[in-house]
């Protein structure tokens, strides 16, 4: 079990350390005068979509980019405090100062309860309620996740098993979404290594369209979608980029962006919480091998996206798949894709590099005895 301890912070937030040096990081209270921000959140319905979109007006004034001797997610010092009150940490979770998403929705004066039609009507309204927390990799300012070790990954990993645990249960949430957004070009705003858990108020769209093929499939054939497609890349081959006893990794057959990699266990999930502590453990090489990979593709680190795709907490949980998938949007040094009228316009991607290519150029940075 991992070991972690929780404190309060000066505005209220919870911020939990984990790892051997928990309790004693925990022991150093929030010394700074730090106002509360007033909050507010609401998820509104498309009609035509089917989709929510969040609404979060307060995030316009969130901390973006600041002097690297200036980061709030540094440890703290006498001389400068920071979100994180220990002089030293392993991995910490908090919840975001700045969230999408709030206990209860945090709706506040100004900000309107629901649409001309009601809660459940056209322009259906609601409170954004869910949470947004930020996972600290590393106490390491210049580091990356490539960076870090086997048993530091696995205490990143051990943070993201707990903390998805912990916010499925809170009433109201339907899905959890561990994820990190590496780079300027990705549009971070702070450098520190770092990730992101969203507790969502529904299901996201993405996933629910995952699900309604996944539906269809099994309806037309009596088998899983996901273990099919998984199978067939295997057999296919040409698509592979690693392969280990528990994971495999591969570009998808229809890759939206120009590297991209999904990265399954073996053995279908539907979350992080169901892995073994061999998977858990196998994960960790497979990944570090794979984002280090990605850093050797161009002349500077790769920016990407990196994200841990869950069952809903309610629903379609023997259907779904757990699985990584990991983008950058950097198509070749100094250019990258974007998404311009037909991605943004009409949601119809045109992808620059063949898949097959992608994957042979990955498998080739991990010659050498690389996973």
């Amino acid at each position: 079990m991992v070991k972690k301890a929780s404190i309060t912070l000066a505005d209220g937030r919870e911020l939990i350390y984990f790892g051997d040096q928990a309790d004693e990081a925990a022991s150093y209270p929030d010394l700074r005068r730090l106002p509360r921000i007033e909050v507010s959140s609401q998820v509104r319905h498309d009609p035509l979509l089917g989709e929510w979109v969040i609404v979060a007006g307060h995030r316009q004034d969130r901390t973006f980019m600041p002097p690297a001797d200036h980061c709030p997610l540094d440890p703290s010092t006498p001389e400068r405090l920071t979100e994180i009150p220990a002089p030293s940490y392993q991995v910490v979770v908090f919840e975001n100062r700045f969230p999408s998403l709030v206990p209860g929705g945090g709706l506040g004066a100004g900000v309107p309860g629901g649409g001309r039609d009601g809660p459940d009507g056209l322009l259906a309204t609601r409170p954004g309620n869910g949470r947004c927390e930020v996972v600290c990799f590393s106490e390491n300012h210049t580091a990356s996740f490539a960076d870090l070790t086997h048993d530091q990954a696995a205490l990143v990993l051990a943070a993201w098993i707990d903390r998805s645990a912990a916010l499925a249960a809170l009433p109201g949430v339907e899905q959890v979404y561990c994820f990190e957004n590496r780079g300027r070009e990705i549009g971070v705003t702070l450098g520190h290594p770092h990730g992101q858990i969203y507790a969502y108020p529904f299901v996201t769209p993405r996933t629910a369209r995952m699900l309604a093929t996944s539906r269809a499939y099994q309806r037309d054939t009596g088998r899983n979608l996901f273990d099919d497609v998984l199978a067939a890349e295997v057999v296919d081959g040409s698509r592979m980029v690693t392969g280990t006893e528990h994971w495999v990794g591969f570009v998808p057959h229809a890759a939206h962006w120009p590297y991209e990699v999904h990265l399954y266990p073996r053995r279908r999930v539907p979350d992080l919480s169901e892995l073994t502590a061999a998977e858990r453990d196998d994960f960790c090489d497979a990944y570090l091998h794979l984002l280090r990979r990605f850093d050797r593709l161009f002349d500077a680190p790769a920016p990407y996206i990196s994200g841990w795709h869950q069952a809903p907490v309610h629903a379609d949980r023997s259907e779904f798949a757990l699985h990584l998938e990991l983008f950058t949007i950097r198509r070749a040094p100094g250019k990258l894709k974007y998404l311009a009228g037909s991605e943004s316009g009409m949601g119809a991607f045109t992808n620059d590099i063949a898949p097959e290519a992608a994957a042979a150029t990955l498998r080739e940075l991990g010659a050498g005895g690389r996973a």
